[in-house]
């Protein structure tokens, strides 16, 4: 027996670490007003990597209980889906080539897991990388973090469609092995002209060494959970960034020192810092529309963007 309790009414899951710190519990209700959705958002909080037997507990009762309309996952998408993939009836082609879920939903009586960041990162990212940015100035991309985020990226930036706009490399580092030879295989038959090194750095200090290597008019991220799920950032304080680069902090809430770090050299070296907003909302919003089969319009987007940033 579990310790999850049928829903009374439609429900929502956010599956992550702490999520009863996120806007989200508050944002939703005033979503689903605006959608016109019958239904209420609750939070599951797992301790990051839990047990398989943890996972399968919550997939089974999802999957089981007429009420429970989906989830969205964080965190634990490449965990979860390990852990889980035979409970579901349908896995989207990103979600098998990633090995990862982050979307959970019910079609036509089928449970169905799908990897919405390869989506979600690309449309936030065309946010603000400037189109023709790497055919024109030939940067890096340094990934910081191997889980589903830096693998999700690495399977957008390489797409055959872009043509020769596309990084000539890109670096994942990692602070444990595992993690980057499990990348290394998810990533397997890549588009051939990007460069992909796996580096394994243990601490912050040598992500510092890392950043001090790459080419100007590169991209940085900050794709692991520091700053939102744990305290700190992967780089030093004594980090360089390379010159007219674009920094990412996916992250959109908590103490986000490695966002601080960028802006404190943002003028000298001419740097874009972006935060997780739209990553935030790009996130959510291909995860509903899947779950409550409510397609969502630029100008829906809109609002439920502006919605989300009132008190």
């Amino acid at each position: 027996m579990n310790h999850y309790q049928a829903a009374r009414r439609p429900t929502f899951y956010f599956i992550g670490v702490t999520t009863g710190q996120s806007s989200i519990m508050k944002v939703f209700p005033k979503w689903a007003s605006i959608m016109g959705l019958d239904a209420e958002i609750k939070g599951i909080d797992f301790a990051p990597h839990s047990s398989p037997e943890e996972y399968r507990a919550c997939v089974n009762f999802l999957k089981n209980d007429p009420l429970s309309l989906g989830a969205l996952i964080t965190t634990h998408k490449l965990d979860l889906y390990h852990a889980c993939q035979d409970l579901f009836d349908y896995t989207d082609p990103y979600a098998q080539k990633l090995r990862e879920a982050s979307s959970l939903s019910k079609t036509d009586g089928r449970f169905c897991a799908h990897a919405k960041d390869p989506i979600s990162c690309g449309l936030a990212l065309e946010r603000f990388v400037p189109p023709d940015y790497w055919r024109q100035f030939g940067g890096d991309v340094l990934l910081i973090g191997a889980g589903g985020s830096a693998l999700a990226m690495t399977l957008y930036l390489t797409q055959e469609k872009f043509g020769d706009n596309i990084p000539r490399r890109i670096i994942i580092a990692n602070r444990s092995q595992p993690r980057l030879d499990s990348a290394r295989t998810l990533l397997s038959g890549l588009n051939g002209r990007t460069q992909i090194d796996y580096i394994l750095n243990p601490t912050p200090a040598d992500n510092d060494r890392t950043l001090a290597s790459l080419k100007p008019h590169s991209l940085i991220v900050n794709a692991t959970g520091l700053g939102k799920d744990a305290p700190g950032s992967p780089l030093t304080d004594a980090c360089r960034f390379p010159e007219d680069s674009l920094v990412w902090e996916i992250n959109y809430r908590g103490d986000l020192i490695f966002k601080d770090q960028a802006t404190a050299q943002q003028k000298k070296k001419r740097l874009h810092v972006e935060d997780g907003w739209n990553y935030f909302i790009y996130g959510w919003t291909q995860v509903i529309a899947e779950v409550f089969h409510h397609p969502i319009d630029a100008q829906l987007l809109e609002r439920l963007s502006q919605t989300a940033k009132q008190p």
